[in-house]
């Protein structure tokens, strides 16, 4: 039975409430984003390709060293517990590892044991109007670290990188940052990964231009496909955005935002294209077969 909405947080090992929710000023999460983390999705209860998610979590792990304190079986108790207690059903979720608490240093043998977090908030859909107008983004002067500093496939907590792209972004007026790398490549936006389409075909950045392999990618790139829309992955010249007929962003929250600018350039007639909005549709019709069961459901 799904209870009233709350504000309930998992740490460590216990469920507690957001105003007890508290983790020690020496914990390296902190001090140095010494971490990783997982964004998932719930629709009715249900997680969006959570197997998917967690092993791209345990991957994150692997990459930095951590070995993740909970297992599968018990990481679908704390989803299913946070949602009920939170009285949610449309959710975005996060899980957060960090290195844990330790001394000053940064060695992570300093650390004991990691750092467990998990919390849930309510998700509104993006208004129909704003996906067929699409979102404004601009191409920032910060570029992507480079795969030789810190692999892309690492959802780390040390997002700065990220954040000063965000903040020149917005102070641009724009909704995101459009991100390259450090040969002049299109990479990806602060949290999300980049489509765009010519001449009737969808490209996007290869793994290899450094960005995360989104799971929303993925699923979209399987849709395409499966609409007999050809799909390339390759190294594209900003250029090559700004001539596009159509441009979008995927990820577990955005699901297909239709993107209408870059910069003061509009892109194609300046809304959703044609192609993005199928594949938004086909992304809603085919939702059920990415769902796992539900786990808000009571048991018998």
């Amino acid at each position: 039975m799904i209870r009233a909405e709350g504000a309930w947080i998992f740490l460590n090992d216990r469920f507690v409430e957001k105003e007890q929710a508290r983790i020690s000023v020496f914990d390296h999460g902190f001090l140095y984003g010494d971490g990783v983390y997982e964004t998932l999705r719930a629709y009715q209860g249900r997680i969006f390709l959570l197997e998917r998610h967690l092993a791209r979590l345990r991957r994150s792990c692997d990459l930095i060293g951590l070995t993740l304190p909970v297992k599968d079986d018990d990481w679908v108790f704390i989803i299913s517990e946070i949602l009920i207690r939170n009285g949610l059903e449309d959710a975005g979720l996060r899980l957060t590892i960090s290195r844990g608490e330790g001394e000053l240093g940064i060695d992570p043998g300093l650390c004991a044991r990691p750092t467990v977090v998990v919390m849930a908030k309510s998700l509104v859909p993006y208004p129909a109007r704003m996906r067929e107008q699409g979102v404004r983004l601009q191409i920032v002067s910060v570029r992507r670290n480079p795969q030789s500093a810190q692999s892309p496939q690492i959802k780390s907590l040390s997002f700065l990188n990220n954040i000063l792209a965000k903040q020149e972004a917005v102070q641009a007026g724009a909704y995101d940052a459009l991100m390259l790398n450090m040969d002049g490549y299109v990479t990806e936006c602060t949290t999300s990964n980049i489509f765009f389409v010519a001449n009737q075909r969808l490209h996007t950045p290869s793994v290899a231009c450094g960005i995360l392999e989104g799971i929303t990618r993925e699923v979209v790139i399987e849709l395409a496909r499966g609409l007999g829309i050809e799909v390339n992955e390759g190294a594209y010249a900003a250029e090559e955005l700004l001539q596009a007929d159509e441009c979008f962003m995927t990820n577990t929250g955005l699901e297909v935002m239709a993107v209408s600018r870059i910069g003061e350039y509009p892109i194609g007639q300046g809304k959703g294209g044609r192609i993005t909005m199928e594949l938004w549709r086909a992304f809603q019709q085919n939702l059920e077969r990415f769902l796992g069961p539900c786990v808000t459901a009571p048991q018998a």
